[in-house]
């Protein structure tokens, strides 16, 4: 993917990760994407920025039982797992397992994922359950495995961890953040001689289009 181009809907995404208006599973992804590649941070910086310098310039509003108040908030415990979305942008992680934001929303690295098959080479892992209407999951495919031909019912977020893919928008690698929606009619193809992890957060399921996703679509559920 060009680091030039700023898809319109990946600074959405980015301006709604600083204002904190994205779910969890998004949260987690943008900011998974902030670390793995340096191309949006200094957006995501201004933009944290202009917000620091709006919230500066509302008036303060009297605060009753201010002593009271202070001791009750430095008597809080810390939250051991911070919200994705709050934390500072990082360097680029290392190159084995999930970046930092992944590990915090996910709760453990890449050895405690129970893979599911779906097809010879295609393994998912999803959570236990879908966070704020969305599915989020990490998919495992094989170097050269192309995934069937898919369409979107919403909107489809991908985040590639390691590797690269192939598909009708271009060239991914890691660190990109791909969107598609049901415009989008794909077939992301691994490139060969290295598997690739991606992070996805879907709103609506997939739609398998094509004779091969045709036949597919009774007996896989994606």
């Amino acid at each position: 993917m060009d680091a030039e181009v700023h898809s319109e809907a990946v600074d959405a995404l980015i301006a709604g990760y600083v204002g904190g208006r994205l779910p969890a599973p998004m949260r987690a992804l943008v900011a998974a994407h902030l670390e793995l590649s340096g191309r949006n941070r200094r957006y995501a910086g201004d933009l944290e920025a202009i917000a620091g310098d709006e919230l500066s310039a509302i008036a303060p509003a009297p605060l009753g039982r201010r002593e009271a108040r202070l001791a009750e908030i430095f008597a809080l415990e810390a939250d051991p797992t911070p919200d994705p979305a709050l934390a500072p942008l990082a360097p680029a992680a290392a190159s084995a397992g999930l970046p930092p934001a992944l590990r915090a929303y996910l709760g453990h690295d890449l050895d405690a994922v129970r893979w599911r098959t779906l097809l010879p080479g295609l393994r998912e892992w999803r959570p236990a359950a879908d966070d704020g209407g969305c599915v989020p999951r990490l998919l495992s495919i094989r170097g050269g495995l192309a995934v069937p031909h898919h369409t979107h019912h919403g909107i489809e977020l991908t985040l590639v961890i390691h590797g690269a893919f192939s598909d009708s928008l271009g060239h991914h690698v890691a660190g990109d953040l791909v969107v598609a929606d049901d415009e989008v009619d794909h077939r992301p193809v691994a490139d060969p001689g290295e598997d690739c992890l991606c992070f996805t957060v879907t709103d609506a399921p997939l739609r398998l289009t094509g004779p091969v996703g045709r036949f597919l679509a009774p007996f896989v559920k994606f």
